[in-house]
């Protein structure tokens, strides 16, 4: 039965060890780059301005079109007006009756010859008017158009030859756009680093804080059992014991608030890292006394903040940017040329009369165009720009000042927390002698309780401020790394 409940109870442990999973800052860090959505984004900005870059520089190549259209139009294009239509078609009718007058005078000349013509000429005269009918007919149909049905086709080359610079600005434009892009990504990473390990770091500061107020709880305790027992000797008063009691709630509940503050701290290091909240989770140094702290710390360099800060990387982008759309806005008021070719398809055909097949002819030529007169529009757009473009320089330089008094702030508070770490060892260390004396003079019974509580809530906010000091000193280092542009 021992060796069930032996191997159940290792089977719990293994178990349990399992499921709780070990984290470090570094897979902290790489959890957090990884599963983070804002960053996801950012990432899709850059492949965005990445491919808005490929597009700018298909301006400098020449772009074909086709298009191609179909119309029906309830009249056709007529060339000939309705009069000429029955002009010609009746022409035969005209030019028999203008013969049948002829003949008549010809006759009252000539009654003998009239007379021995008579019985031909009118056949005559009906053949010859219903030849010229139909050959007017025929004329008037050869003119009917069929345009009812028109379908029209069209193949466009054009290749810019000079477009104001505009061209060349907006490749400029697209290429800073795609570094700016890149910059911003790597900020939030950075971001994203600075969150991570502050959230860490709370964690581990809670951890070791939740360890003392059990050890302050058990410290408490330990002495409300002896002056219990004092009491029940008639050495001790109940107000002394009274007071232990209080203390005693208090560390109950001290540990509670830490208790619940560590919960919260670990979902947001877990939300951080894209793991479920409820994750149980480790950290690699919540278990560390004491933190492993730099030995030397990292020099305030002002010019390796300019040169690595992100923010400033964007913000001289930026102003590339603007500088670029000066000459965008003042290329719409300069000379534009561009060489275009087409070919064109037409049915009906309008290149031999208006006959039912398909047939086009080619084009070339070369189009100028040159702004003349705008009252002035180009001018003010142009300033305008440069004003924009002004404002962005300005902003570099005021940030550029900003992250110098930043770099000095935080190599200060470097400095500071580890002088805070220094006297809180010392101040440990005496609270742990003025400790160790209180505890030895309570039981030879020459130090009240009340020293004893005091002794003891001094050991617990130099322990805690220990603690504090330590996790300053870890994120002052990393607010100097992240202000010099150094944090990866």
């Amino acid at each position: 039965m021992k060796k069930i409940l032996s191997i159940l109870l290792v089977s719990g442990i293994a178990l349990n060890g399992y499921a709780q999973q070990l984290l470090t800052i570094d897979s902290c860090r790489t959890l957090a780059l990884k599963n983070n959505k804002e960053l996801r984004i950012s990432q899709e900005k850059v492949n965005a301005a990445h491919y808005e870059k490929k597009a700018a520089f298909t301006n400098f190549l020449p772009k074909i079109d086709v298009m191609g259209g179909y119309m029906r139009t309830q009249k056709e294009i007529s060339l000939l007006s309705d009069e000429q239509k029955a002009s010609i078609g009746n022409m035969g009718t005209a030019a028999g009756a203008q013969l049948q007058q002829s003949l008549e005078a010809f006759a009252t000349q000539n009654p003998g010859l009239a007379a021995g013509l008579q019985g031909l000429l009118p056949g005559a005269i009906g053949g010859i008017t219903t030849g010229l009918n139909s050959i007017g007919s025929g004329i008037v149909d050869a003119f009917h158009t069929d345009t009812r049905n028109l379908t029209v086709g069209a193949a466009t080359l054009t290749q810019p030859i000079f477009m104001g610079g505009k061209i060349i600005a907006y490749n400029k434009i697209t290429k800073y756009a795609e570094q700016l892009a890149e910059s911003q990504h790597a900020t939030g990473m950075q971001d994203i680093i600075l969150s991570t390990d502050q959230a860490y770091w709370q964690v581990v500061s809670l951890v070791n804080k939740k360890k003392l107020a059990e050890s302050f709880l058990k410290l408490v305790e330990k002495l409300d059992s002896d002056v219990t027992k004092m009491v029940e000797e008639g050495v001790a008063t109940k107000a002394d014991a009274l007071s232990v009691k209080v203390k005693v709630n208090e560390a109950t509940m001290t540990l509670t608030q830490v208790d619940n503050g560590l919960s919260l701290s670990k979902m947001v290091l877990c939300q951080l890292c894209g793991l479920p909240l409820d994750t149980d989770i480790r950290l690699a140094d919540e278990d560390m006394t004491d933190l492993t702290l730099p030995d030397t710390y990292t020099e305030a360099n002002v010019s390796t903040a300019l040169a690595n800060r992100e923010e400033l990387k964007s913000l001289e982008l930026a102003s590339e940017i603007y500088r670029q759309k000066v000459n965008v806005v003042r290329s719409d008021f300069l000379p534009s040329v561009a060489v275009t070719a087409n070919y064109l398809v037409t049915n009906p055909s309008l290149f031999n009369g208006f006959e039912n097949r398909f047939r086009g002819m080619w084009a070339a030529g070369v189009v100028v165009k040159i702004p003349v007169f705008h009252w002035g529009e180009g001018i003010y757009k142009v300033k305008a720009a440069k004003a924009e473009a002004n404002i962005a320089r300005y902003k570099l330089e005021d940030v550029k000042e900003k992250v110098e008094l930043q770099v000095t702030q935080s190599s200060y508070k470097v400095n500071e927390a580890a002088k805070r770490l220094t006297m809180a060892e010392k101040n440990m260390e005496k609270a742990e002698e003025n400790l160790r004396y209180a505890d030895l003079g309570f039981r030879e019974g020459v130090i009240p309780t009340s020293n004893v509580l005091e002794a003891q809530t001094a050991w617990l906010s130099a322990q805690s401020g220990k603690i504090d000091a330590q996790i300053d000193v870890k994120l002052s280092e990393l607010y100097l790394n992240k202000s010099m542009g150094t944090l990866k």
